[in-house]
């Protein structure tokens, strides 16, 4: 499209005889497209199309609720962690600890018991009372207490040497992953509020109350800026002549004042035919692509009108 309007603005500018030095082109503002994350319907349109919007400022709203849901689900399991750490920070409780040693105690006093029994047993199986069956039994229960003894021992030390680190790491691992997974449900719900990224006008909005959008279709389009910039082609003769940040002036057709801008960028590759494939005749109708800001003083202006700016 750029290569065919520049093709007619040189045949337009070697018909009508006007000074070579003019760079022709329109009046133009950064259009962005604000485009739709998900596919939900839309519930408010607070701005009318046209009007002027500052960064910042609502322009849709998607339906939330679906959303929010995640929001709060992925806020529990934040929470959850968050205790859990807590937990595990602080260590056991004084009663937990206190149960622990009665264990300890009770299964001491259960193992005295069963070593004076076996005991008895190996006494009286020598004088030939009891059977040797009877003797394995009393042997077997002091084991079992013996066994009972050392669990409830290490189950005291575990409550009182506290959580280990490598634990405590990995509930930390565990808040991090679900606050991680909180900000992004975040940012999902922050993003079903479509709001204007930069001052300008509102041009569009391609869905009506109550339509379910497309993910990835445009929801608003703003034209970004206060005044518009020219976009003009100036003549292969003039490229070496300009740099970014020149002064130069612009007119505008329907304006008889002329206006000044600030070239904000110029093309280093011509709009068509590489130059290396023509003349040094043809060479002299390539065109770069430029931008020339206007002054915000000239915000009122608007886009598509023809605009020509002097070259040096």
């Amino acid at each position: 499209m750029r290569y065919c309007i520049a093709c007619i603005l040189v045949l337009i500018s070697a018909c009508d005889g006007r000074p070579q030095n003019i760079a022709l082109g329109t009046l133009e503002r950064d259009r962005i497209a604000h485009t739709a994350t998900v596919s939900e319907v839309v519930v408010a349109l607070p701005v009318v199309q046209g009007s002027e919007v500052k960064k910042g400022m609502l322009l849709v709203r998607l339906d939330d609720t679906l959303q929010k849901s995640q929001v709060n689900k992925a806020a529990a399991e934040v929470a959850q962690a968050e205790a859990n750490l807590e937990k595990l920070r602080n260590g056991a409780r004084v009663e937990e600890v206190a149960a622990a040693r009665a264990k300890v105690a009770e299964t001491r006093a259960t193992l005295v018991e069963n070593e004076a029994n076996y005991k008895r047993a190996l006494n009286l199986i020598k004088q030939k009372v009891i059977s040797e069956s009877t003797l394995d039994q009393s042997l077997a229960a002091r084991d079992a207490a013996l066994a009972g003894l050392q669990n409830a021992q290490e189950q005291l030390r575990i409550l009182t040497n506290g959580t280990r680190e490598e634990d405590l790491r990995v509930a930390e691992a565990y808040l991090a992953a679900a606050s991680a997974v909180l900000a992004s449900e975040n940012k999902k719900l922050a993003d079903l509020s479509i709001r204007a990224t930069r001052d300008g006008i509102l041009d569009n909005l391609p869905w009506n109350l109550g339509e379910r959008v497309t993910k990835g279709s445009p929801l608003a389009i703003v034209l970004a800026g206060k005044a518009p910039y020219a976009r003009v082609y100036v003549p292969e003769p003039y490229r070496v002549k300009i740099k970014v940040g020149d002064v130069l002036t612009v007119h505008v057709d329907g304006l008889e004042k002329t206006l000044t801008g600030k070239l904000r960028s110029i093309a280093n590759e011509p709009a068509f035919t590489p130059y290396y494939a023509l003349n040094q005749e043809e060479r002299a109708r390539l065109m770069y692509l430029a931008e020339v800001q206007l002054a915000d003083s000239e915000a009122g202006l608007p886009n598509g009108v023809p605009a020509q700016v002097e070259l040096p």
